[in-house]
């Protein structure tokens, strides 16, 4: 193990100086206290005028953000961007930012969410996975949608594929906590297939991050249901992380809800704990990212993430 900084320690000058491993080190030091954010850049400028939704993320203690509903095949196609490209949004955020990539086969369902943004700029393919490295993303997700119709295979040939072009140069998020209509989330107890031999075939894929559903906001999941996948994430192969995923609209509930759930988070084990962005303007609120964190890593560091923005 090297002498990375943790991520929950970490500013500007440290994030500028990290590889993605360093990265993946410094978010598996934080020892379960990783808060993400995501933001969904369809939805159109952002809850605050004058700022994107990134930047209003990490200004209330999210230590990472995801992008969705990015359209790569048009980078001008993305109204919750504000106009910035990737770049110019790391530089205002300081922060690492990723990019989710769907992983449905073609003409599968796509819940109506069709008409509301282009799926087919979001799609892991090649092309678009080495545009991801080209202009910046620190990690891609990759999963898929509500309604997407995207399976578990889907997701394991396009981290195969992920890894093949990107080697160790970037985070690779993998896994299923939505869009469990056609075939089940991971985790799900009623699921027809061997939960862990999936994570065993996507970690051999080349995830550095298998992606769970969160119990308390996905219908079924249990604490332990979670907890039995992350153990065995860990023991696999250390130094594999995993992601808990707060969403199914349930980011947008009340504080108290959220404080609760992320209580039920943070007995998973998970090293990353996400939150969706289903709120009404492209993210939740901030206030719960607050909460989430508050409740994640107390107060002294979520002060210090939103307070340390430009050391």
């Amino acid at each position: 193990m090297s002498n990375v900084i943790r991520l929950i320690s970490a500013t500007k000058s440290d994030f500028q100086k990290m590889s993605a491993m360093e990265l993946k080190e410094s978010i598996y030091k934080s020892e379960s206290r990783t808060i993400m954010g995501q933001h969904l850049l369809f939805a159109g400028p952002g809850v605050v005028r004058g700022v994107t939704n990134s930047e209003l993320m990490f200004a209330w203690g999210a230590d990472m953000v995801m992008l969705n509903t990015i359209d790569l095949d048009n980078l001008d196609n993305n109204p919750g961007l504000c106009g910035l490209s990737l770049k110019e949004l790391k530089e205002r955020c300081n922060r690492p930012i990723g990019i989710y990539l769907g992983c449905p086969k073609a003409g599968s369902e796509d819940g109506g969410k069709k008409a509301l943004y282009r799926r087919e700029g979001m799609v892991a393919t090649r092309e678009h996975i080495l545009k991801c490295k080209e202009i910046g993303a620190d990690f891609i997700v990759l999963g898929g949608n509500p309604g997407s119709g995207t399976s578990l295979t889907d997701v394991i040939e396009a981290t195969r594929l992920a890894k093949s072009l990107l080697g160790d140069d970037m985070i690779i998020m993998a896994g299923k906590w939505e869009d469990g209509i056609t075939e089940k989330v991971l985790g799900d107890p009623t699921a027809d297939y061997d939960t862990k031999d999936i994570v065993r075939q996507l970690i051999d894929a080349g995830a550095d991050c298998i992606d769970l559903p969160c119990p308390g906001s996905r219908g079924g999941i249990t604490v332990e249901d979670i907890r039995t996948l992350v153990q065995f994430v860990h023991q696999y192969k250390p130094g594999t992380l995993t992601m808990c995923f707060l969403d199914s609209s349930v980011e947008c509930a009340d504080e108290e809800t959220i404080r609760q759930i992320a209580i039920l988070m943070k007995q998973t084990g998970a090293d990353i704990h996400a939150i969706g962005d289903g709120g009404f303007g492209g993210c939740t609120w901030p206030k719960n990212i607050y909460q989430l964190s508050v409740s994640i890593k107390g107060e002294h560091y979520t002060w210090f993430r939103m307070a340390s923005v430009n050391k």
